[in-house]
Protein backbone atom coordinates (compact mmCIF):
# COMPACT_ATOMS: atom_id res chain seq x y z
CA UNK A 1 0.00 0.00 0.00
CA UNK A 2 0.85 3.50 -0.29
CA UNK A 3 1.53 4.50 2.93
CA UNK A 4 2.89 8.35 2.71
CA UNK A 5 3.02 11.11 -0.47
CA UNK A 6 5.02 14.02 -0.39
CA UNK A 7 4.51 17.13 -2.65
CA UNK A 8 6.25 20.13 -3.27
CA UNK A 9 5.81 22.82 -5.94
CA UNK A 10 3.53 20.93 -8.54
CA UNK A 11 1.29 23.25 -10.18
CA UNK A 12 -0.55 24.96 -7.54
CA UNK A 13 0.72 23.04 -4.67
CA UNK A 14 3.10 24.52 -2.45
CA UNK A 15 3.58 21.77 -0.06
CA UNK A 16 1.63 18.58 1.27
CA UNK A 17 2.38 15.92 3.24
CA UNK A 18 -0.12 12.86 3.24
CA UNK A 19 -0.17 9.97 5.33
CA UNK A 20 -2.24 7.02 3.86
CA UNK A 21 -4.46 4.30 5.53
CA UNK A 22 -5.58 0.72 4.17
CA UNK A 23 -8.45 0.49 2.38
CA UNK A 24 -10.89 3.17 0.36
CA UNK A 25 -9.97 6.44 0.52
CA UNK A 26 -11.69 9.51 -1.47
CA UNK A 27 -10.63 12.87 -2.38
CA UNK A 28 -13.61 15.79 -2.43
CA UNK A 29 -13.69 19.30 -2.89
CA UNK A 30 -14.80 21.98 -5.53
CA UNK A 31 -14.37 21.74 -9.15
CA UNK A 32 -10.85 23.28 -10.04
CA UNK A 33 -9.45 22.76 -6.41
CA UNK A 34 -6.98 20.66 -7.20
CA UNK A 35 -8.13 17.09 -7.17
CA UNK A 36 -6.30 15.80 -10.18
CA UNK A 37 -3.10 17.28 -9.16
CA UNK A 38 -2.75 14.58 -6.77
CA UNK A 39 -3.44 12.08 -9.57
CA UNK A 40 -0.73 13.61 -10.90
CA UNK A 41 1.56 13.31 -8.69
CA UNK A 42 0.98 9.68 -8.79
CA UNK A 43 1.48 9.22 -12.01
CA UNK A 44 4.49 10.61 -12.23
CA UNK A 45 5.52 8.03 -9.67
CA UNK A 46 4.62 5.43 -11.29
CA UNK A 47 6.61 6.59 -14.89
CA UNK A 48 4.66 9.26 -16.39
CA UNK A 49 5.69 11.95 -18.47
CA UNK A 50 6.70 15.02 -16.87
CA UNK A 51 6.45 18.82 -18.12
CA UNK A 52 8.46 21.84 -16.93
CA UNK A 53 4.31 23.06 -17.17
CA UNK A 54 3.72 20.54 -14.07
CA UNK A 55 6.57 23.07 -12.25
CA UNK A 56 4.84 25.76 -9.62
CA UNK A 57 5.72 29.08 -11.26
CA UNK A 58 8.58 31.09 -10.25
CA UNK A 59 9.87 27.85 -8.82
CA UNK A 60 13.33 25.91 -10.23
CA UNK A 61 11.73 22.05 -9.84
CA UNK A 62 8.59 19.72 -8.61
CA UNK A 63 9.40 17.03 -6.11
CA UNK A 64 7.50 14.10 -5.64
CA UNK A 65 8.61 11.60 -3.01
CA UNK A 66 5.73 8.40 -2.47
CA UNK A 67 6.63 5.75 0.63
CA UNK A 68 5.24 1.99 -0.13
CA UNK A 69 4.68 -0.75 1.98
CA UNK A 70 4.71 -4.10 0.59
CA UNK A 71 4.37 -7.63 1.52
CA UNK A 72 7.40 -10.28 0.47
CA UNK A 73 5.68 -11.52 -2.15
CA UNK A 74 5.06 -8.87 -4.49
CA UNK A 75 6.46 -9.20 -7.14
CA UNK A 76 7.84 -5.62 -8.04
CA UNK A 77 10.80 -6.88 -5.61
CA UNK A 78 11.63 -9.41 -8.52
CA UNK A 79 11.39 -6.55 -10.99
CA UNK A 80 13.77 -4.29 -8.71
CA UNK A 81 16.36 -7.10 -8.35
CA UNK A 82 16.20 -7.51 -12.13
CA UNK A 83 16.91 -3.39 -12.90
CA UNK A 84 19.47 -3.73 -10.32
CA UNK A 85 18.24 -1.72 -7.22
CA UNK A 86 19.19 -2.76 -4.35
CA UNK A 87 15.61 -3.44 -2.43
CA UNK A 88 14.58 -5.84 0.50
CA UNK A 89 10.96 -6.93 1.32
CA UNK A 90 12.30 -6.21 5.06
CA UNK A 91 12.29 -2.10 4.50
CA UNK A 92 10.02 0.48 2.81
CA UNK A 93 10.13 0.94 -1.21
CA UNK A 94 11.06 5.03 -1.99
CA UNK A 95 10.43 6.39 -4.89
CA UNK A 96 11.29 10.23 -5.73
CA UNK A 97 11.25 12.06 -8.44
CA UNK A 98 12.01 15.39 -9.50
CA UNK A 99 11.00 17.97 -12.75
CA UNK A 100 13.31 20.97 -13.26
CA UNK A 101 11.27 24.42 -15.00
CA UNK A 102 13.36 23.26 -17.75
CA UNK A 103 11.57 19.61 -18.27
CA UNK A 104 14.26 17.50 -17.11
CA UNK A 105 13.30 14.64 -14.99
CA UNK A 106 15.59 12.79 -12.21
CA UNK A 107 14.21 9.38 -10.63
CA UNK A 108 15.30 7.35 -7.77
CA UNK A 109 14.16 4.44 -5.96
CA UNK A 110 15.51 3.56 -2.73
CA UNK A 111 18.05 6.01 -3.30
CA UNK A 112 19.36 4.92 -6.61
CA UNK A 113 19.40 6.72 -9.90
CA UNK A 114 16.96 4.96 -12.54
CA UNK A 115 15.88 5.49 -16.18
CA UNK A 116 12.45 6.60 -17.04
CA UNK A 117 11.97 3.38 -18.55
CA UNK A 118 13.33 1.44 -15.23
CA UNK A 119 10.95 3.76 -13.37
CA UNK A 120 8.11 3.21 -15.78
CA UNK A 121 8.52 -0.76 -15.31
CA UNK A 122 8.27 -0.87 -11.29
CA UNK A 123 5.43 2.09 -11.49
CA UNK A 124 3.31 -0.45 -13.49
CA UNK A 125 3.33 -2.91 -10.67
CA UNK A 126 2.72 0.08 -8.08
CA UNK A 127 -0.12 2.08 -9.14
CA UNK A 128 -3.48 1.46 -11.76
CA UNK A 129 -4.97 5.04 -12.44
CA UNK A 130 -8.21 5.12 -14.06
CA UNK A 131 -8.92 8.42 -15.73
CA UNK A 132 -12.06 9.97 -16.84
CA UNK A 133 -12.19 8.83 -19.72
CA UNK A 134 -10.34 5.43 -19.84
CA UNK A 135 -13.56 3.80 -20.21
CA UNK A 136 -13.14 4.83 -23.42
CA UNK A 137 -10.65 2.02 -24.01
CA UNK A 138 -14.03 -0.41 -24.02
CA UNK A 139 -15.24 1.71 -26.72
CA UNK A 140 -12.31 0.10 -28.89
CA UNK A 141 -12.85 -3.60 -29.86
CA UNK A 142 -9.02 -3.99 -30.75
CA UNK A 143 -8.09 -3.43 -27.24
CA UNK A 144 -10.26 -6.78 -25.87
CA UNK A 145 -8.30 -9.02 -26.59
CA UNK A 146 -5.56 -7.89 -24.05
CA UNK A 147 -8.20 -7.47 -21.46
CA UNK A 148 -9.27 -10.84 -22.02
CA UNK A 149 -5.48 -12.19 -22.23
CA UNK A 150 -4.60 -10.49 -18.81
CA UNK A 151 -7.95 -12.58 -17.45
CA UNK A 152 -6.02 -15.61 -19.11
CA UNK A 153 -3.50 -15.58 -16.25
CA UNK A 154 -0.50 -17.60 -16.51
CA UNK A 155 -1.68 -20.42 -18.60
CA UNK A 156 -2.91 -17.97 -21.06
CA UNK A 157 0.44 -15.86 -20.94
CA UNK A 158 2.30 -18.80 -21.46
CA UNK A 159 0.91 -19.96 -24.51
CA UNK A 160 1.20 -15.80 -25.69
CA UNK A 161 4.88 -16.17 -25.11
CA UNK A 162 5.46 -19.39 -27.19
CA UNK A 163 3.14 -18.14 -29.93
CA UNK A 164 4.72 -14.92 -30.15
CA UNK A 165 8.24 -16.22 -30.20
CA UNK A 166 7.36 -18.51 -32.99
CA UNK A 167 5.46 -15.71 -34.58
CA UNK A 168 8.96 -13.46 -34.47
CA UNK A 169 10.53 -16.33 -36.22
CA UNK A 170 8.15 -16.94 -38.87
CA UNK A 171 8.86 -13.40 -39.71
CA UNK A 172 12.19 -13.71 -39.59
CA UNK A 173 11.96 -16.31 -42.62
CA UNK A 174 9.59 -14.47 -44.49
CA UNK A 175 11.68 -11.57 -44.49
CA UNK A 176 14.85 -13.55 -45.52
CA UNK A 177 12.63 -15.11 -47.93
CA UNK A 178 11.11 -12.08 -49.55
CA UNK A 179 14.66 -10.12 -49.77
CA UNK A 180 15.92 -13.10 -51.79
CA UNK A 181 12.74 -13.12 -53.89
CA UNK A 182 13.21 -9.34 -54.15
CA UNK A 183 16.64 -9.32 -55.19
CA UNK A 184 16.11 -12.00 -58.36
CA UNK A 185 16.30 -9.21 -60.80
CA UNK A 186 19.25 -8.46 -59.72
CA UNK A 187 20.79 -11.65 -59.32
CA UNK A 188 22.51 -11.98 -62.90
CA UNK A 189 23.77 -8.33 -62.78
CA UNK A 190 25.33 -9.21 -59.58
CA UNK A 191 26.51 -12.36 -60.52
CA UNK A 192 28.81 -11.12 -64.05
CA UNK A 193 29.60 -8.27 -61.51
CA UNK A 194 30.76 -10.02 -58.72
CA UNK A 195 32.44 -13.18 -61.24
CA UNK A 196 34.31 -10.42 -62.93
CA UNK A 197 35.77 -8.78 -60.10
CA UNK A 198 37.09 -12.39 -58.97
CA UNK A 199 38.40 -13.05 -61.69
CA UNK A 200 40.45 -9.95 -61.85
CA UNK A 201 42.02 -9.83 -58.77
CA UNK A 202 42.51 -13.26 -59.07
CA UNK A 203 44.15 -13.10 -62.22
CA UNK A 204 46.38 -10.29 -60.56
CA UNK A 205 47.68 -12.90 -58.24
CA UNK A 206 48.07 -10.32 -55.38
CA UNK A 207 49.74 -11.38 -52.02
CA UNK A 208 48.99 -9.63 -49.04
CA UNK A 209 51.52 -6.46 -47.99
CA UNK A 210 52.61 -6.60 -51.79
CA UNK A 211 52.59 -2.87 -52.09
CA UNK A 212 54.15 -2.20 -49.27
CA UNK A 213 57.45 -3.95 -50.37
CA UNK A 214 57.18 -3.22 -53.83
CA UNK A 215 57.30 0.81 -52.52
CA UNK A 216 60.46 -0.08 -50.47
CA UNK A 217 61.74 -1.92 -53.69
CA UNK A 218 60.98 0.83 -55.78
CA UNK A 219 62.36 3.71 -53.72
CA UNK A 220 65.70 1.80 -53.90
CA UNK A 221 65.89 1.11 -57.26
CA UNK A 222 65.06 5.24 -57.87
CA UNK A 223 67.97 6.06 -55.19
CA UNK A 224 70.44 3.04 -56.40
CA UNK A 225 73.19 5.68 -57.94
CA UNK A 226 72.93 7.67 -54.86
CA UNK A 227 73.50 4.77 -52.71
CA UNK A 228 76.03 3.12 -54.95
CA UNK A 229 78.29 6.62 -55.00
CA UNK A 230 77.81 7.26 -51.21
CA UNK A 231 78.89 3.32 -49.73
CA UNK A 232 81.60 3.65 -52.25
CA UNK A 233 82.89 6.96 -50.55
CA UNK A 234 82.41 5.70 -47.54
CA UNK A 235 84.11 2.44 -47.86
CA UNK A 236 87.32 4.60 -49.32
CA UNK A 237 87.62 6.91 -46.57
CA UNK A 238 87.78 3.84 -44.08
CA UNK A 239 90.45 2.30 -46.14
CA UNK A 240 91.97 4.55 -48.83
CA UNK A 241 93.61 7.78 -47.04
CA UNK A 242 95.19 5.99 -44.37
CA UNK A 243 91.50 5.83 -42.60
CA UNK A 244 92.30 2.45 -40.90
CA UNK A 245 96.00 2.09 -41.22
CA UNK A 246 96.27 5.47 -39.09
CA UNK A 247 94.21 3.69 -36.26
CA UNK A 248 96.20 0.50 -36.49
CA UNK A 249 99.72 2.71 -36.27
CA UNK A 250 97.81 4.19 -33.47
CA UNK A 251 97.28 0.83 -31.75
CA UNK A 252 101.10 -0.19 -32.35
CA UNK A 253 102.58 2.99 -30.66
CA UNK A 254 100.03 2.98 -27.83
CA UNK A 255 100.73 -1.19 -27.43
CA UNK A 256 104.44 -0.38 -27.23
CA UNK A 257 104.16 2.35 -24.34
CA UNK A 258 101.22 0.78 -22.46
CA UNK A 259 103.97 -1.01 -19.82
CA UNK A 260 105.14 2.05 -18.56
CA UNK A 261 101.56 3.53 -17.30
CA UNK A 262 99.30 0.03 -17.72
CA UNK A 263 97.03 1.66 -15.66
CA UNK A 264 95.52 4.62 -17.98
CA UNK A 265 97.12 3.64 -21.10
CA UNK A 266 96.02 -0.34 -21.23
CA UNK A 267 92.28 0.49 -21.20
CA UNK A 268 92.81 2.99 -23.90
CA UNK A 269 94.76 0.62 -26.42
CA UNK A 270 92.09 -1.91 -25.82
CA UNK A 271 88.97 0.76 -26.56
CA UNK A 272 91.15 1.81 -29.86
CA UNK A 273 91.73 -1.97 -30.79
CA UNK A 274 87.46 -2.59 -30.10
CA UNK A 275 87.37 1.04 -32.57
CA UNK A 276 89.45 -0.42 -35.20
CA UNK A 277 87.69 -4.42 -35.38
CA UNK A 278 84.08 -2.52 -35.61
CA UNK A 279 85.66 0.06 -38.10
CA UNK A 280 86.93 -3.13 -39.93
CA UNK A 281 83.94 -5.05 -39.92
CA UNK A 282 81.78 -2.12 -41.33
CA UNK A 283 84.41 -1.44 -44.17
CA UNK A 284 83.63 -5.18 -45.46
CA UNK A 285 79.79 -4.55 -45.03
CA UNK A 286 79.76 -1.49 -47.29
CA UNK A 287 81.82 -3.66 -49.55
CA UNK A 288 80.07 -6.24 -49.67
CA UNK A 289 76.76 -4.13 -49.78
CA UNK A 290 77.89 -2.13 -52.44
CA UNK A 291 78.22 -5.31 -54.36
CA UNK A 292 74.53 -6.23 -53.99
CA UNK A 293 73.40 -2.45 -55.49
CA UNK A 294 71.37 -3.30 -58.38
CA UNK A 295 71.25 -1.15 -61.34
CA UNK A 296 68.23 -2.37 -62.80
CA UNK A 297 65.87 0.17 -65.01
CA UNK A 298 63.95 -2.91 -66.42
CA UNK A 299 63.20 -4.01 -62.77
CA UNK A 300 62.31 -0.34 -61.86
CA UNK A 301 59.87 -0.14 -64.56
CA UNK A 302 58.33 -3.43 -63.73
CA UNK A 303 57.73 -2.56 -60.10
CA UNK A 304 55.87 0.76 -61.26
CA UNK A 305 53.72 -0.90 -63.55
CA UNK A 306 52.45 -3.33 -60.65
CA UNK A 307 51.71 -0.63 -58.16
CA UNK A 308 49.91 1.31 -60.96
CA UNK A 309 47.94 -2.23 -61.06
CA UNK A 310 47.87 -2.25 -57.26
CA UNK A 311 46.34 1.25 -57.11
CA UNK A 312 43.66 0.87 -59.71
CA UNK A 313 42.41 -2.22 -57.52
CA UNK A 314 43.00 0.07 -54.50
CA UNK A 315 40.13 2.63 -55.97
CA UNK A 316 38.00 -0.21 -56.41
CA UNK A 317 37.63 -3.04 -54.12
CA UNK A 318 39.99 -1.69 -51.02
CA UNK A 319 43.15 0.86 -49.26
CA UNK A 320 45.57 -2.04 -49.07
CA UNK A 321 46.16 -5.54 -51.02
CA UNK A 322 45.32 -7.46 -47.44
CA UNK A 323 41.75 -5.69 -47.75
CA UNK A 324 41.12 -6.13 -51.57
CA UNK A 325 42.03 -9.97 -50.57
CA UNK A 326 39.12 -9.87 -48.23
CA UNK A 327 37.17 -8.24 -50.33
CA UNK A 328 37.48 -10.91 -53.27
CA UNK A 329 37.14 -13.75 -50.48
CA UNK A 330 33.62 -11.96 -49.25
CA UNK A 331 32.23 -11.54 -53.21
CA UNK A 332 33.09 -15.33 -53.05
CA UNK A 333 30.85 -16.26 -50.55
CA UNK A 334 28.44 -13.89 -51.92
CA UNK A 335 28.36 -15.16 -55.34
CA UNK A 336 28.15 -18.84 -54.05
CA UNK A 337 25.12 -17.85 -52.00
CA UNK A 338 23.87 -16.23 -55.46
CA UNK A 339 24.58 -19.07 -58.21
CA UNK A 340 22.99 -21.21 -55.32
CA UNK A 341 19.92 -18.69 -55.42
CA UNK A 342 17.14 -21.49 -55.94
CA UNK A 343 18.48 -23.75 -53.54
CA UNK A 344 18.51 -21.62 -50.47
CA UNK A 345 15.08 -20.43 -51.67
CA UNK A 346 14.04 -23.72 -51.68
CA UNK A 347 15.58 -24.07 -48.10
CA UNK A 348 13.86 -20.61 -46.97
CA UNK A 349 10.13 -21.65 -48.20
CA UNK A 350 10.72 -25.30 -46.22
CA UNK A 351 11.24 -23.43 -43.12
CA UNK A 352 9.00 -21.17 -43.86
CA UNK A 353 6.09 -23.73 -44.27
CA UNK A 354 7.36 -25.65 -41.18
CA UNK A 355 7.06 -22.77 -38.84
CA UNK A 356 3.69 -21.48 -40.66
CA UNK A 357 2.38 -25.08 -39.15
CA UNK A 358 4.23 -24.35 -35.40
CA UNK A 359 2.71 -21.34 -35.80
CA UNK A 360 -1.02 -22.50 -36.17
CA UNK A 361 -0.58 -24.70 -33.54
CA UNK A 362 0.42 -22.98 -31.09
CA UNK A 363 -2.22 -20.08 -32.06
CA UNK A 364 -5.00 -22.99 -32.25
CA UNK A 365 -4.11 -23.34 -28.54
CA UNK A 366 -4.11 -19.59 -28.05
CA UNK A 367 -7.49 -19.50 -29.17
CA UNK A 368 -8.36 -22.38 -26.99
CA UNK A 369 -7.56 -21.02 -23.64
CA UNK A 370 -8.92 -17.33 -24.75
CA UNK A 371 -12.42 -19.23 -25.68
CA UNK A 372 -12.21 -20.96 -21.86
CA UNK A 373 -10.83 -17.58 -20.49
CA UNK A 374 -14.04 -15.81 -22.38
CA UNK A 375 -16.78 -17.72 -20.83
CA UNK A 376 -15.56 -17.06 -17.05
CA UNK A 377 -15.16 -13.73 -17.77
CA UNK A 378 -18.11 -12.75 -19.05
CA UNK A 379 -19.80 -14.62 -16.17
CA UNK A 380 -17.87 -12.99 -13.71
CA UNK A 381 -18.75 -9.50 -15.15
CA UNK A 382 -22.31 -10.00 -15.04
CA UNK A 383 -21.82 -11.05 -11.46
CA UNK A 384 -20.13 -7.84 -10.32
CA UNK A 385 -22.37 -5.94 -12.54
CA UNK A 386 -25.57 -7.55 -10.59
CA UNK A 387 -24.24 -5.72 -7.51
CA UNK A 388 -24.26 -2.46 -9.76
CA UNK A 389 -27.44 -2.45 -10.00
CA UNK A 390 -27.43 -3.91 -13.65
CA UNK A 391 -29.31 -7.18 -12.69
CA UNK A 392 -30.64 -7.83 -16.01
CA UNK A 393 -27.50 -7.12 -18.03
CA UNK A 394 -26.15 -9.86 -20.04
CA UNK A 395 -22.20 -9.96 -21.57
CA UNK A 396 -20.49 -12.03 -23.87
CA UNK A 397 -17.21 -12.13 -25.29
CA UNK A 398 -17.11 -13.27 -28.95
CA UNK A 399 -13.87 -14.75 -29.95
CA UNK A 400 -14.17 -15.50 -33.91
CA UNK A 401 -10.82 -16.06 -36.38
CA UNK A 402 -9.43 -12.94 -38.35
CA UNK A 403 -10.40 -13.66 -41.70
CA UNK A 404 -7.77 -13.32 -44.77
CA UNK A 405 -8.20 -14.42 -48.51
CA UNK A 406 -4.65 -14.83 -49.11
CA UNK A 407 -3.94 -16.34 -45.67
CA UNK A 408 -3.51 -19.95 -44.53
CA UNK A 409 -6.07 -22.75 -43.92
CA UNK A 410 -7.65 -23.76 -40.59
CA UNK A 411 -10.22 -25.81 -39.98
CA UNK A 412 -11.38 -24.63 -43.74
CA UNK A 413 -10.86 -20.82 -42.85
CA UNK A 414 -8.75 -18.96 -44.48
CA UNK A 415 -7.24 -16.89 -41.61
CA UNK A 416 -5.26 -14.08 -41.05
CA UNK A 417 -2.37 -14.71 -38.58
CA UNK A 418 -1.17 -11.44 -36.54
CA UNK A 419 0.56 -10.71 -33.34
CA UNK A 420 -1.39 -11.75 -31.19
CA UNK A 421 -2.73 -14.90 -32.92
CA UNK A 422 -5.53 -15.78 -35.01
CA UNK A 423 -8.39 -14.65 -32.88
CA UNK A 424 -10.75 -11.14 -33.28
CA UNK A 425 -12.07 -10.62 -29.82
CA UNK A 426 -14.96 -8.36 -28.64
CA UNK A 427 -17.41 -7.75 -25.42
CA UNK A 428 -20.63 -7.76 -26.26
CA UNK A 429 -23.57 -6.82 -23.87
CA UNK A 430 -27.43 -7.08 -23.59
CA UNK A 431 -28.61 -4.27 -21.15
CA UNK A 432 -31.73 -4.49 -21.25
CA UNK A 433 -34.17 -8.21 -21.71
CA UNK A 434 -35.09 -9.40 -24.90
CA UNK A 435 -32.56 -7.32 -26.42
CA UNK A 436 -29.91 -8.93 -28.63
CA UNK A 437 -26.39 -9.42 -27.35
CA UNK A 438 -24.99 -5.99 -29.78
CA UNK A 439 -21.26 -4.50 -29.29
CA UNK A 440 -20.41 -2.44 -26.40
CA UNK A 441 -19.13 0.07 -28.36
CA UNK A 442 -22.55 0.88 -29.81
CA UNK A 443 -25.52 0.32 -26.95
CA UNK A 444 -23.49 1.21 -23.53
CA UNK A 445 -24.28 4.43 -21.75
CA UNK A 446 -21.47 7.14 -20.21
CA UNK A 447 -22.74 5.65 -16.95
CA UNK A 448 -22.88 2.07 -17.77
CA UNK A 449 -19.72 2.71 -19.08
CA UNK A 450 -18.31 3.42 -15.54
CA UNK A 451 -20.30 0.46 -13.95
CA UNK A 452 -18.51 -1.98 -16.51
CA UNK A 453 -15.25 -0.37 -16.32
CA UNK A 454 -15.77 -1.06 -12.23
CA UNK A 455 -17.03 -4.27 -12.56
CA UNK A 456 -13.65 -5.22 -14.88
CA UNK A 457 -11.45 -3.38 -12.14
CA UNK A 458 -12.60 -5.45 -9.60
CA UNK A 459 -11.96 -8.29 -11.24
CA UNK A 460 -8.34 -7.82 -12.33
CA UNK A 461 -7.72 -6.57 -9.05
CA UNK A 462 -7.45 -10.30 -7.99
CA UNK A 463 -5.30 -11.25 -11.04
CA UNK A 464 -2.56 -8.37 -11.83
CA UNK A 465 -1.59 -7.80 -8.18
CA UNK A 466 -1.61 -4.03 -7.92
CA UNK A 467 -1.69 -2.55 -4.33
CA UNK A 468 -2.77 0.72 -5.56
CA UNK A 469 -5.85 1.40 -7.57
CA UNK A 470 -6.60 4.95 -8.46
CA UNK A 471 -10.20 6.10 -9.50
CA UNK A 472 -11.07 9.92 -10.81
CA UNK A 473 -14.33 10.29 -11.26
CA UNK A 474 -15.05 6.97 -11.93
CA UNK A 475 -19.22 7.65 -11.07
CA UNK A 476 -19.27 9.62 -13.66
CA UNK A 477 -22.80 9.89 -15.08
CA UNK A 478 -24.48 8.03 -12.53
CA UNK A 479 -26.75 8.83 -9.73
CA UNK A 480 -29.04 7.80 -7.13
CA UNK A 481 -29.07 3.35 -6.45
CA UNK A 482 -25.88 3.10 -9.31
CA UNK A 483 -23.83 5.88 -7.43
CA UNK A 484 -24.92 3.35 -3.84
CA UNK A 485 -23.79 0.55 -5.49
CA UNK A 486 -20.40 1.96 -6.99
CA UNK A 487 -19.46 3.42 -3.58
CA UNK A 488 -20.29 -0.06 -2.02
CA UNK A 489 -18.17 -1.79 -4.81
CA UNK A 490 -15.52 0.57 -4.43
CA UNK A 491 -15.06 -0.24 -0.69
CA UNK A 492 -15.22 -3.83 -1.06
CA UNK A 493 -12.08 -3.90 -4.01
CA UNK A 494 -10.58 -2.12 -1.42
CA UNK A 495 -10.01 -5.47 0.51
CA UNK A 496 -8.45 -6.17 -2.58
CA UNK A 497 -5.90 -3.52 -2.61
CA UNK A 498 -5.48 -0.13 -1.54
CA UNK A 499 -8.43 1.92 -3.01
CA UNK A 500 -8.34 5.98 -4.17
CA UNK A 501 -11.23 7.50 -5.58
CA UNK A 502 -11.69 11.25 -6.53
CA UNK A 503 -16.01 12.02 -5.99
CA UNK A 504 -18.56 14.74 -6.28
CA UNK A 505 -21.07 11.89 -4.83
CA UNK A 506 -21.98 11.74 -1.13
CA UNK A 507 -22.56 8.21 -1.09
CA UNK A 508 -19.17 7.41 -2.46
CA UNK A 509 -17.20 9.38 -0.17
CA UNK A 510 -19.36 8.33 2.85
CA UNK A 511 -18.32 4.97 2.24
CA UNK A 512 -14.61 5.88 2.65
CA UNK A 513 -12.02 4.93 5.01
CA UNK A 514 -9.85 7.83 4.49
CA UNK A 515 -11.52 11.05 3.13
CA UNK A 516 -9.05 13.85 2.19
CA UNK A 517 -10.19 17.62 1.12
CA UNK A 518 -8.77 19.35 -1.58
CA UNK A 519 -8.97 23.05 -1.46
CA UNK A 520 -8.06 26.21 -3.21
CA UNK A 521 -6.93 29.28 -0.92
CA UNK A 522 -5.37 32.40 -2.66
CA UNK A 523 -2.70 34.41 -0.03
CA UNK A 524 -2.29 37.91 -2.14
CA UNK A 525 -1.24 37.22 -5.92
CA UNK A 526 -0.67 33.56 -5.37
CA UNK A 527 -2.53 30.23 -5.04
CA UNK A 528 -2.49 27.40 -2.90
CA UNK A 529 -3.86 24.21 -2.84
CA UNK A 530 -4.19 22.67 0.52
CA UNK A 531 -5.08 19.09 1.25
CA UNK A 532 -6.24 18.07 4.71
CA UNK A 533 -7.35 14.42 6.02
CA UNK A 534 -11.01 15.11 7.64
CA UNK A 535 -11.49 14.03 11.05
CA UNK A 536 -15.25 12.87 11.97
CA UNK A 537 -16.67 16.11 12.33
CA UNK A 538 -14.92 17.37 8.96
CA UNK A 539 -16.25 14.17 7.07
CA UNK A 540 -19.73 15.65 8.34
CA UNK A 541 -19.49 18.99 7.20
CA UNK A 542 -18.09 18.15 3.96
CA UNK A 543 -20.78 15.90 3.29
CA UNK A 544 -23.31 18.36 4.15
CA UNK A 545 -21.16 20.32 1.41
CA UNK A 546 -21.88 17.66 -1.00
CA UNK A 547 -25.24 17.75 -0.33
CA UNK A 548 -26.78 20.91 -0.43
CA UNK A 549 -24.24 23.09 -2.14
CA UNK A 550 -23.00 26.59 -0.69
CA UNK A 551 -25.13 26.43 2.24
CA UNK A 552 -24.61 23.97 5.04
CA UNK A 553 -27.83 23.71 6.73
CA UNK A 554 -28.55 21.69 10.33
CA UNK A 555 -30.94 19.37 7.75
CA UNK A 556 -27.84 18.70 5.57
CA UNK A 557 -25.52 17.97 8.77
CA UNK A 558 -27.81 16.51 10.15
CA UNK A 559 -28.36 13.80 6.66
CA UNK A 560 -24.35 13.66 6.32
CA UNK A 561 -24.19 12.10 9.79
CA UNK A 562 -27.08 9.96 8.83
CA UNK A 563 -24.78 8.48 5.78
CA UNK A 564 -21.87 7.89 6.95
CA UNK A 565 -23.57 5.94 10.22
CA UNK A 566 -25.54 3.65 7.70
CA UNK A 567 -22.22 3.27 5.92
CA UNK A 568 -20.48 2.40 8.95
CA UNK A 569 -23.22 -0.10 9.53
CA UNK A 570 -23.33 -1.87 5.74
CA UNK A 571 -19.72 -2.16 6.31
CA UNK A 572 -19.81 -3.60 9.12
CA UNK A 573 -22.31 -6.16 8.19
CA UNK A 574 -20.32 -7.73 5.23
CA UNK A 575 -18.18 -10.36 5.58
CA UNK A 576 -14.59 -9.13 5.26
CA UNK A 577 -12.66 -12.01 3.28
CA UNK A 578 -9.34 -13.06 3.82
CA UNK A 579 -6.41 -10.76 1.84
Amino acid sequence: MLTELSIRNLAVIESVQLSFREGFQVLTGETGAGKSIIIDALGLIAGGRGSSELVRYGCDKAEIEALFDLPAGHPVWEVLNKIGIDASPDEHLVIRREVSGQGKSVSRINGQLVNLSMLREVGEWLVNIHGQHEHQSLMKPEQHIHWLDLYGGKPLQAAKERYRASYEQYKRIQKQLTELQESAREALHLQDLYRFQVEEISAAELKAGEDEWLAEEKHKLGNAEKLFQNVTEAYEALYGNKGLDAIGNSVHKLQEIAGVDQKVLQPLVEQMQSSYYQLEDAAYQLRDYREQIEFNPLRLEEIEQRLDLISSFRRKYGPTTTEILAYMEQIQQELELLENKDEAMQKLQKQLAEQLEQLISYARELSSLRKKAADKLASSIERELQELHMERTRMAIRLEPLHDPQGPSVEGQTVKIGPHGMDQVEFLISANPGEPLRPLSKIASGGEMSRIMLAMKTIFAKVDLIPVLIFDEVDTGVSGRAAQAIAEKLSRLSRECQVFSITHLPQVACMADGHYLIRKEVEGERTFTLVTALDERGRVVELARMLGGVEVTETTLHHAQEMIRMAEARKDSEEVPSR
